[in-house]
């Protein structure tokens, strides 16, 4: 984990560092309005990677070291159970159907676009709910 939030701070640094030549770059003429998107979303994606590095350095501070840290240690020191997955489901191919179909209606019309945010809805509860039949159910 040490080096996870090394590397989201080596991220931050690189981005907030590239603000400065992307705004020099993409001014061609010395007369004209700078663009100031790129600026912006550069500054936002430095801050998220300082966001997930601070996390993860909060995080490495609550735990001694984990089986990643250590140098000599192996893949299977670290496997572990990831959870239960479906072997096959439906649901998202109506959800796939769904989103398609919004879009369509932000074209069509909003009626269309209410039908599939109605099916959408269905869908993403029938994913989510799927295993739970009964009290923690899988």
């Amino acid at each position: 984990m040490k080096a996870m939030w090394r590397i989201f701070l080596i991220l931050m640094i690189f981005f907030l560092g590239t603000i400065p030549f992307y705004a020099a770059w993409q001014q061609k003429d010395y007369g004209s309005v700078p663009e100031i998107a790129g600026p912006i979303a550069l500054l936002m994606t430095a801050l998220m990677m300082a966001l997930a590095g601070w996390y993860l350095w909060v995080t490495n501070r609550k735990f001694d070291q984990l089986p990643d840290d250590n140098p000599d240690g192996e893949i299977s020191d670290i496997e572990g159970d990831y959870g239960f997955f479906t072997p096959s489901s439906w649901w998202p191919l109506a959800l796939g159907f769904s989103s398609a179909l919004a879009f369509a209606g932000l074209a069509v019309g909003w009626w269309l676009f209410m039908i599939a945010f109605a099916i959408g809805c269905v869908a993403l509860v029938g994913w989510t709910f799927e295993h739970f039949k009964g009290e923690h159910a899988n």
